[in-house]
């Protein structure tokens, strides 16, 4: 009789995770852009968390879990008077950002929205910066803030280029606690070991099935799963500064590993991937390549595979607004990505069902011209059968080169053209766009509309006064990146 004995051998941690935290904790970013679209996004993240704070079913959730909770030195909710500690900070920062879905964006084989990871970002940094100066010490500095949401951004966006966690069923929040655990832990003054041992732990975790994203299931899960993972890279980077050993091949161990766990299958059949393809692949080494090149949701709070689409819809409103009536039947040419994600029929049950639905985010556009985040609600949906009328009489089709250009690392666009054919034979012409106005290719373009839209979005929250006076800080690089981060929060202070 044979016995079989299992080598227990430690290995190194895995290549991927010393990849991951030799760039954070060696890499230096010298690229001008890179740092201009972090001050832009900074800016467009914060305001999209305060527009979020006008909708009741987001704030419901903010707060210290015990009331009355005193935290010395606690991280600050912008727009709001909560002083709470760093885990439930970012918590309640990453669910604010991403509540509407108007935050940014990153496109590959995987989906996702690093400035989710401004949640973890922030709450540590204020905590920490406000710390310091009580025990006499220097703060962090907004540039600090910067530098991590950089990276933060290239971690989630480059593991995203090649390696898609939704056709194993996984949500991209997978990605958001990985980045934010390596940038928090940075920030927290992590060491290499610990720094390990806390991305060890990331990927450990059980993850986020994708199912409340999609039909049936869609459901405002979504607007918070990015502020959990956040909160939970907070508490794990703090786990691994106290000195918790970590899991070296938490992604290669043989059987228990996440690779043959949860990276195995692929979601389509089931069926086994060889071994070697089920490993991470890199198209490229991090440096600052993700932010450079992020998509801003600048017109429409709108999933992004959508953008081109209402832009379309906008454009052909004049035409049809007055013949809406007569439509036939409207087709819509896109790409793979959004017929797998957002293309859908039948009954739309809340506001995150609509925000995900293609048919839904092109119909609002072509009858009233504009798209807001008002427009997903219950009550105006119900009031407007109209909706649902045109979306029985659309046609969604895929246009091969829009698929292939939207995986293109040197195109990168987001397609979807729109053609109105009404009950007399006429049609409209076929509105093309292929760049959304938040695109690389547009930014000249695109950031006079994203500070006008911070604009916007600082005056639900704060008086004139006070509006001009963060936005003269945002717009003012040296200074921004001068200014102590918990004086920069202070001013979000209600």
């Amino acid at each position: 009789m044979s016995t079989t004995v299992e080598a227990n051998v430690r290995p190194d941690y895995d290549v991927e995770l010393q990849k991951i935290a030799d760039y954070v904790l060696d890499y230096r970013i010298d690229s001008d852009e890179a740092w201009d679209t972090a001050r832009h996004c900074l800016m467009d993240t914060l305001g999209c968390g305060l527009l979020a704070l006008r909708f009741p079913e987001c704030t419901k959730h903010l707060g210290p879990l015990v009331e009355d909770t005193v935290v010395p030195h606690g991280a600050r909710v912008p727009g709001t008077s909560f002083r709470l500690d760093p885990v439930k900070a970012a918590w309640d920062i990453g669910a604010i950002v991403r509540w509407l879905d108007y935050n940014d964006t990153w496109l590959a084989a995987e989906w996702g929205h690093p400035s989710d990871n401004l949640g973890a970002i922030l709450a540590v940094a204020d905590h920490l910066s406000q710390q310091r100066i009580a025990q006499g010490e220097s703060p962090l500095l907004m540039r600090d803030v910067l530098e991590a949401m950089i990276m933060a951004h290239e971690i989630q966006g480059v593991l995203a280029l090649e390696n898609s966690f939704n056709r194993v069923g996984l949500d991209h929040v997978v990605l958001v606690k990985v980045a934010s655990t390596a940038v928090a832990a940075k920030l927290m003054g992590a060491d290499r070991e610990q720094l390990l041992s806390a991305l060890s732990h990331a990927w450990v975790d059980g993850q986020s099935l994708r199912t409340y994203r999609h039909a049936p299931n869609a459901g405002s899960r979504k607007s918070w799963a990015a502020g959990d993972a956040t909160s939970r890279a907070v508490r794990l980077a703090d786990i691994a500064l106290r000195g918790e050993m970590g899991i070296p091949g938490v992604l290669s161990a043989p059987q228990w590993g996440f690779y043959d766990v949860l990276f195995a299958k692929t979601n389509k059949d089931q069926q086994i991937k060889p071994e070697a393809e089920r490993r991470f692949t890199f198209q490229r080494d991090f440096g600052s390549y993700v932010m450079e090149n992020i998509l801003f949701k600048l017109a429409f709070p709108a999933e992004f595979h959508a953008q081109t689409a209402c832009e379309a819809a906008v454009a052909l409103h004049p035409q049809v607004k007055n013949r809406l009536a007569e439509i036939d039947r409207i087709v819509l040419t896109t790409h793979d990505s959004a017929i797998r994600i957002i293309s859908k029929s039948g009954k739309l049950a809340n506001p995150a069902d609509r925000d995900h639905c293609l048919q839904y985010m092109t119909a609002v556009p072509l009858i009233f011209g504009n798209l807001t985040a008002e427009h997903y609600e219950d009550d105006f949906h119900a009031a407007n059968p109209l909706i649902d009328e045109l979306r029985d009489r659309m046609e969604v089709v895929e246009e091969e080169r829009y698929s292939r250009d939207y995986y293109d690392p040197e195109k990168r666009s987001i397609a979807n053209a729109i053609q109105v054919f009404f009950t007399d034979g006429t049609s409209t012409d076929k509105v093309e766009v292929e760049y959304p106005i938040g695109h690389r290719r547009r930014r000249a373009e695109g950031v006079p509309v994203l500070v006008e839209k911070f604009r916007r979005n600082l005056a639900t929250r704060f008086p004139v006064g006070r509006c001009q006076r963060i936005l003269a800080l945002c717009q003012d690089r040296a200074h921004l990146e001068a200014t102590p981060v918990h004086k920069f929060v202070d001013l979000f202070v209600i």
